[in-house]
Order: structure tokens, then C-alpha cells, then sequence
């Protein structure tokens, strides 16, 4: 499993949850102050996307079954590099742009999968049924402390462009969360 924005809310909890899983996990962060945050929360490679390849890291590893994408833009062709033969790119976010390249033959060519997913737009009951499902697969690694939810920081709800501010710093760890007083 690779790991895009390991130190993001999503990323903390997806390292953990493949290591609960039991997947070998490669993390990606922006500098190595946060790649060492990573290997802290239990990847087993951090690579400092600002300083080296991470598809020629991964490749070095192994190759990747799983990438969790959510930088987009010019990761994607890097993605497919890093990815195995059969293995699925699935994007949650695009931080780093909504467009790729995408490259036909080199998709063909490893037979991966490119998929989508978000939460907001699904109906109530899809919903209802996806946190049964989280409750029954992961609750007990939350219960074990095998997945530990990291909270940054939190904020008056009346202070939220403070919040945004911060996020756009980049030293987050985790969630930022914004709270009613």
C-alpha cells in the first residue's frame, strides 16, 4: 500500500490501518521532517517526495498493489510506475491538480485499475452500510490501539480561516478540528 499525504488526517489513519492489515506500507510526505512522522505512526518505507522518486523507491520495495492517491497531477504517471502488475490507483483527493496524462497503453499495459471514491454524494443507506462495515473491520483496531486518530489541533469554529491558515502551512499531523465552544 502507498500512501500519498501520509501526514494528512487520511494518511495517519490509512498507514495505520494497513499495517492493522497487514500490508507492507510506503508513505509519501512533502519534506523529511513529516517522512520521519510517517514512519513514526508505523510505515515501513517514508520517502520524502521532495528529495527522491518515490516510484523508483517503490519499485525498489517491490511495486505497490494498492496506491491511496490523493495529490493527482503529475504523481499519476509516477503512480503507475510504482504500481504492480494488476494493481488499482484509487484517488480520494487531488491536492495537486484535478488532471492528469493518462497513458492508455501503460494502464493496459499493467492491467491496473483507476478508480474514484468519495463519501458526500452516496445515498443514507450506502452510508449506513459502509459504517457497519467500519465498525465491524476497524473498530476493533481502534479498541485495540492498533489505529490511533491523530488530532492536530483544534479551533473555535469562530477562528475556522485560522484553521485554514494552518493547514496551508503544511505541519499538520493529522486532523484539524474545528470546535463550538
Amino acid at each position: 500500500l502507498m500512501v500519498h499525504g501520509a501526514t494528512s488526517g487520511i494518511g495517519t489513519i490509512a498507514i495505520q490501518m494497513g499495517k492493522a492489515a497487514g500490508a507492507k506500507v510506503i508513505a509519501t510526505a512533502r519534506g523529511a521532517a513529516t517522512a520521519a512522522v510517517a514512519k513514526g505512526l508505523g510505515a515501513d518505507v517514508a520517502i520524502d517526495a521532495t528529495a527522491e522518486d518515490f516510484a523508483e523507491v517503490a519499485k525498489r520495495e517491490g511495486g505497490c498493489d494498492v496506491v491511496l492517491e490523493m495529490v493527482g497531477g503529475d504523481y499519476f504517471a509516477k503512480d503507475l510506475d510504482a504500481l504492480k502488475t494488476g494493481g488499482r490507483i484509487v484517488f480520494i483527493a487531488s491536492q495537486g491538480g484535478a488532471e492528469v496524462a493518462l497513458q492508455i497503453f501503460r494502464i493496459m499495459q499493467k492491467r491496473a485499475v483507476v478508480t474514484g471514491s468519495t463519501l458526500r454524494p452516496r445515498d443514507a443507506d450506502e452510508k449506513a452500510r459502509l459504517a457497519a462495515e467500519v465498525e465491524r473491520v476497524v473498530w476493533p483496531w481502534v479498541e485495540s490501539g492498533a489505529v490511533r486518530v491523530q488530532l492536530d489541533r483544534t479551533f473555535p469554529l469562530a477562528e475556522a480561516a485560522r484553521a485554514h491558515a494552518h493547514l496551508e502551512t503544511d505541519t499538520h499531523v493529522g486532523k484539524v478540528v474545528l470546535v463550538t465552544v
